[in-house]
Parts: structure tokens; sequence; C-alpha cells
């Protein structure tokens, strides 16, 4: 009686364990793990670079690789400037998309391989998109989730950094400066980066993420443009702009005279006043160029100065605050042994 008592009670009902705090942080990796989805030549390159192999294998920690990013970084390219022979080689190793002979691996590329070694969690990630030091170190916290996330979580992801007006120089060099949330648009749109693609998103994805971004475009009162055809279209209209009132002749265009049969050799061309009037143009032009070149060369000059003095104060911070890690941890041994 007694087992048929509890064999009419109600099995009690099973519930699944509950994820943990540290499961929920683990940020799991998509596409192939190996590679972290990188361009097998640029993965060649960085392993084995001596930058990669010696100076980084002594980095073990996050907050390491944090601080290496901020002093190194200066661009976003995958490799450095003047480095990719391509000269003579043409079709599929004409140094299109990663293709051909190679160069020096870029230093982003070298330490976004780094901290993919490191297996990064979804609080380490999220301090790498927030943080307030370097915009270097925030747009390789965007590439990292570019190379080893789903597409179809890349938007919720970028989605609050949209519109992030903080600017960023990503050419080798210098001279291709735009927003971070230029930026990231660009890369949930287009799968071209300089000589490399990122990793292909679903055709069904794509769509949904171009509608995503023209209703928070909508709700937001705001215009998405490609600042690369921008560039290119003000660069042109300033170029052949013609002034108000001028004509055909004025920039070197045959002009539509009619032809009288003769020649009258004592009398001036009357193309040669438009001549000279499109040769003083050009020299004008060259000038403003000119200008424009001082001017950008001091706006650069400028900022290296506030970044070297950033990286001044910045270095000042971080030896004062390992001064005090270590007088605590002195204080803590001393009152450890006279107990």
């Amino acid at each position: 009686m007694e087992s048929e008592y509890y064999d009419d009670e109600p099995q009690q009902q099973q519930h699944p364990p509950k994820k943990s705090a540290k499961q929920n942080n683990a940020l799991p990796l998509w596409g192939n793990e190996s590679t972290m989805n990188l361009n097998p030549l640029i993965l060649a390159n960085i392993q084995g670079s001596s930058y990669f192999k010696v100076s980084l294998f002594k980095l073990k920690t996050y907050h390491e690789v944090v601080d290496e990013i901020y002093y190194q970084v200066k661009h976003l390219e995958p490799w450095e400037r003047g480095s990719r022979k391509t000269s003579g080689q043409t079709g599929m190793c004409g140094g299109v998309r990663g293709v051909g002979a190679g160069g020096i691996v870029s230093t982003a590329f070298c330490l976004l391989y780094k901290l993919y070694t490191l297996r990064l969690t979804r609080k380490q990630v999220n301090g790498l998109l927030t943080h307030g030091d370097s915009p270097y170190i925030r747009a390789l916290g965007f590439m990292y989730l570019r190379f080893t996330q789903p597409p179809a979580d890349l938007y919720d992801w970028y989605e609050s950094y949209l519109l992030d007006e903080e600017e960023i120089d990503v050419k080798a060099g210098g001279g291709q400066t735009m927003t971070i949330g230029t930026m990231i648009r660009q890369w949930l749109t287009k799968l071209d980066w300089f000589s490399t693609l990122f990793p292909r998103i679903p055709v069904p994805i794509q769509k949904q993420n171009e509608s995503k971004l023209e209703k928070f475009a909508r709700e937001n009162n705001v215009t998405f443009s490609d600042p690369v055809n921008d560039r290119y279209n003000k660069a042109n209209s300033q170029r052949y702009e013609r002034p108000t009132g001028s004509t055909r002749g004025d920039y070197g265009e045959p002009s539509r005279v009619k032809y009288t049969g003769h020649c009258d050799r004592d009398s001036e061309p009357t193309r040669s006043a438009a001549r000279f009037d499109r040769d003083d143009d050009l020299r004008r032009g060259r000038d403003r160029e000119r200008e424009r070149d001082r001017d950008r060369d001091r706006d650069r000059r400028e900022r290296d100065r506030d970044y070297d003095r950033g990286r001044e104060r910045y270095r000042e911070k971080r030896s004062r605050s390992r001064d005090r890690d270590r007088q605590r941890d002195r204080d803590r041994d001393y009152e450890r042994r006279h107990r």
C-alpha cells in the first residue's frame, strides 16, 4: 500500500539548471576558429612576424594587450604603408584583396589576432567598445566582433554606436578620417576593407541589416551616406565645376566658332586668351592644393602633439597607479609579518 501511495503521487517537475554568470559572460566564436576567419595570407604574415612571435608573446593579460594597442596602433589597414610589392603582378596576384606577395603586416592586425588568442569574454569586449583612452582600442573591439561573431548578431552589437562621433584615421600614413559610427555602418553593409575581406554576410541577413539601418535613420532623423563616394563626388564637383558666366573655351574645350574659310595671320587667335586664362586657373588650382596640403600637415602635427601629450599623461597615471599598488602590497606584507 505504501508503494501504491507513492506511485499515485504526481511526479515533481524537472527544471533545467540555470546558467551561471560565468557562462553568460562567455562569448561564443563563429566560423573557422583556427583562423579567426582572416585572409590566409594575412594570417600567415601575422604568425610569421617577429613582432607577434616575440613582442606580443610576452603579453599574457587583457590589460597588457590594451596598453600595447594604445601605444602602438596608428591605423586600421592590414598592411603597413608601402610594404606590399604588387608591381608587375596581374590577375588574382595584382594586389587585390590581400592576394599576392604580401608585405609587412600591420600592428593593428597583429594585436587583433592577439586578442583572439585570449578568447575575450563579453565583459572584456564591452570594455574595448567603451574605452575612453584611444579610438583604436574601440575600433579593434568592433573589428574583433566583425571577424568572430555570427552575422545575425552584428547589428545588435553595433546599434548603440551607429551615431558615434569620435573620429579615427583608418588609413596607413593618414589621410582617411571617419567617425566610429560611419566605420561600423560601412562594416555592416560592405565586405571590402582596404586589401582584405570581412567574413561574408548572407544575403537575407544583409537585407535585414539594411532595412534596420533605414529604420534607425528614420527614427533618429538622420541620413546615412557612403563616405568614400561622398569624398569622390565632392572632389570631382570642385574640380570640374565652372564658375558662373564661364564658357567652354575658358576650360580648353572646343568652341563652336563658325569657320570662315581663311586665316588672318595678323590677327591674334581667339583661343589664345582662353589658353592663358586656363593656365592661370591651373596655377591658382595648384596653389589652392598646396595650401590645403599645408593645412592638412599642420592639423596632423597638432594631432600628433596632442596624442603625445595624452600618451605622456596616460603613462604618468599608470605609473602612479602601479606605485600605489606596490605600496599597498608592501603594507599588507608588513602587517601580515607583524600580526
